[in-house]
């Protein structure tokens, strides 16, 4: 079992900077990869960015490709979304999830999810 907690989640202005953190317990020691996703009022849970195991691989949605940036400290368990340029389209609840499995992860099948945290942009 993996537990994951968001953590950064603000109201913000466009054009503003804000960083998530996703800080992984339990089963840390196995090579997941993990995953931003995020949901907006009224709309399905869509995919942001994910990254591999080891960070190798680092793959975005391309509506924040050059704006957002998916990291991770494997030494400290922690997962991270950098985003620039905020726009107001960018408002939602972000979620962070972990899969053994890279390919099934970006479609949302993640075996481990948090329970998110939110992001405002309005000015």
């Amino acid at each position: 079992q993996v537990q994951l907690v968001e953590s950064g989640g603000g109201l913000v202005q466009p054009g503003d900077s804000l960083r998530l953190s996703c800080a992984a317990s339990g089963r840390t020691d196995a090579s997941f990869a993990m995953g931003w996703f995020r949901q907006a009022p009224g709309k399905e849970r869509e995919f942001v960015a994910v990254t591999s195991w080891n960070g190798d691989t680092t793959i975005y949605a391309d509506s924040v490709k050059g704006r957002f940036n998916i990291s991770r400290d494997n030494a400290k368990n922690i997962l991270y979304l950098k985003m620039s340029s905020l726009k107001p389209e960018d408002t939602a609840l972000y979620y962070c999830a972990a899969d053994s499995r890279l390919v099934p992860l970006m479609g949302g099948l993640g075996d481990y999810w948090g329970q998110g945290t939110q992001v405002t942009v309005s000015s």
